[in-house]
């Protein structure tokens, strides 16, 4: 081992000093963006395995064929696991095989599928604008690929508990459809898209269907018998994302995009010679990048198999169950949906009494100051004229058994200390706003970086640099919500790019 020098050492505590500023990522106190096994092991393992590979580029497996090799393994078990192996053996064809690629996540995953479907269904005479379907409820990363991609998002209304019905998406089905997206299951409510239905409709039309399983792909395979079809069983669903990084327990970033055929999964790739330096052939957004998280992922495999993610996922069932059955007892407070996997959200129990209703973001806010992080999602009001209530959302890890009765009891409490508190009401916020002209309101005229900011001081968000967030969050959920979408977006984007400027 390579002796450090004084100040290599002193680097690393200064590191080390950095993190203590972080959110724990171990410990199960954080509801959301962390996926803790709760197997020291596994950290121990993925971390050998980067520090292994740390010098490889997988930019080239002819050079660095382990890259292939570790590749080769990965898509193996997910296509497994995913029901692709009963189209890709012996005499499989190259419009049934089960391939795919790791990319380095699942926005990468979502935008690779998107792009591979708009390209085939330009290669198959689709002229003009493509439209990309979906439901309200699909991943964020879907509206990144069709601005990314240049397709026009069709977001399709679900009902209040943010159910989708298979016929109002099938209804919408046309030729100008490069893609329909289901989730398995969706992010803000976890509830499982209708995938058999919509991906059989759409074979029929002769339509791509990709199946969002980013945070369901490594979890809902072990999950339970009972389950509708979702996956490649289905013979209309032509690819799959689903992420390592979450409940495949690998670090950030690593994710699996599966695609039925190989001639359809070339249109993924970028390739070119027309340039004098070496040829370029990528088959994700990168060209370089590290192997490392690949070989943590492929460690974490080896090292689990069937039985090592049965147990990870019985316990994160488990622990689900039984948040949600104590979530559920409390006054005031329902279960969204019928969630489906580890995660759920939790929204005001609207046919309680004024005085006994728990509004789920002060819930999160006062989860907050107990010790939990609790994700809060807005409302949502969609095309139909429909509004999904704001939620508090959580979602759930191996590791959450371990702290099952504390988490339960500050739910309670929380709860308790909260109930007959109203929802912030953004109007009594908004007048603090400078006054705003209505092509800045209706997003026709483009906010300058400072007068971005100025509306954010107005708010007290983002004057203390480092300390750009209040300490409760549910009165800034409650203006953004209320904000136009295109000037909420713009200061998001500036509260955001404050956090990284060197300050002065």
């Amino acid at each position: 081992m390579v002796e450090l020098t004084k100040q290599s050492e002193q680097i690393l505590a200064r590191l080390s000093e950095l993190r203590t500023m972080d959110a724990p990522t171990h410990g199960g106190h954080v509801l959301s963006y962390v996926y803790d096994s709760g197997l020291a092991e596994l950290d121990e393992l993925a971390a050998q395995a980067i520090r292994t590979m740390q010098p490889v580029n997988g930019l080239d497996p002819t050079t660095f064929p382990s890259v292939a090799a570790m590749e080769r393994d990965v898509i193996g078990f997910a296509r497994r696991i995913l029901h692709g192996d009963a189209t890709s053996g012996a005499g499989a064809t190259a419009d049934t095989t089960i391939v795919g690629t790791v990319t380095s996540g699942g926005t990468e995953s979502c935008l690779l599928a998107v792009k591979t479907a708009r390209d085939l269904w330009r290669a198959n005479g689709g002229t003009g604008t493509p439209r990309l379907l979906a439901p309200v409820t699909v991943h964020a990363a879907f509206h990144k690929a069709a601005h990314y991609f240049g397709l026009d998002l069709e977001l399709v209304p679900v009902d209040t508990d943010g159910q989708l019905d298979a016929n109002e998406l099938i209804l919408r089905f046309g030729a100008d459809v490069a893609l329909v997206v289901v989730s398995a299951p969706s992010y803000p409510f976890a509830n499982l898209d209708p995938v058999e239905a919509v991906a059989t409709a759409a074979s029929i039309a002769g339509l791509s269907c990709h199946v969002d399983a980013c945070i369901g792909g490594w979890v809902l395979p072990w999950w339970g018998s009972d389950l509708p079809a979702w996956d490649f069983a289905i013979a209309g669903v032509t690819s799959i994302s689903a992420d390592l990084h979450k409940f495949g327990y690998a670090p950030k970033g690593v994710s699996v995009l599966l695609q039925r055929g190989r001639d359809r999964q070339r249109h993924q790739y970028f390739a070119t010679k027309r340039w004098p330096g070496y040829p370029v052939v990528n088959p994700t957004m990168l060209g370089s990048k590290s192997a490392g998280a690949l070989a943590a992922g492929w460690a974490i495999i080896q090292r689990l198999g069937d039985d090592g993610f049965a147990a990870l996922s019985q316990s994160c069932k488990r622990s689900t169950e039984a948040l949600v059955t104590a979530a559920d007892a409390i006054e005031g407070l329902r279960i969204v949906g019928s969630p489906i996997g580890p995660l759920f959200a939790i929204a005001t129990d609207e046919s309680a009494p004024l005085t006994s209703r728990v509004d789920p973001h002060h819930l999160a806010d006062r989860m907050r100051q107990l010790g939990w992080l609790v994700q809060q999602q807005p409302g949502l009001t969609q095309s139909d004229g429909v509004r999904l209530q704001h939620t508090a959302h959580l979602t759930v890890t191996p590791v959450t058994e371990s702290v099952l009765t504390d988490l339960i009891g500050a739910l309670v409490q929380a709860a308790d200390d909260v109930r007959g508190e109203p929802a912030v009401d953004p109007v009594r916020l908004l007048p603090a706003l400078p006054e705003l002209p209505a092509a800045i309101l209706a997003g026709e005229q483009v906010l300058t970086s400072e007068q971005a900011f100025e509306i954010l001081a107005s708010l007290g968000i983002g004057a203390d640099g480092a300390d750009a967030l209040p300490e409760h969050l549910a009165p800034l959920l409650a203006v953004m919500e209320a904000l136009p979408a295109p000037l909420t977006e713009r200061l998001l984007v500036e509260l955001l790019a404050r956090l990284a400027e060197p300050q002065h």
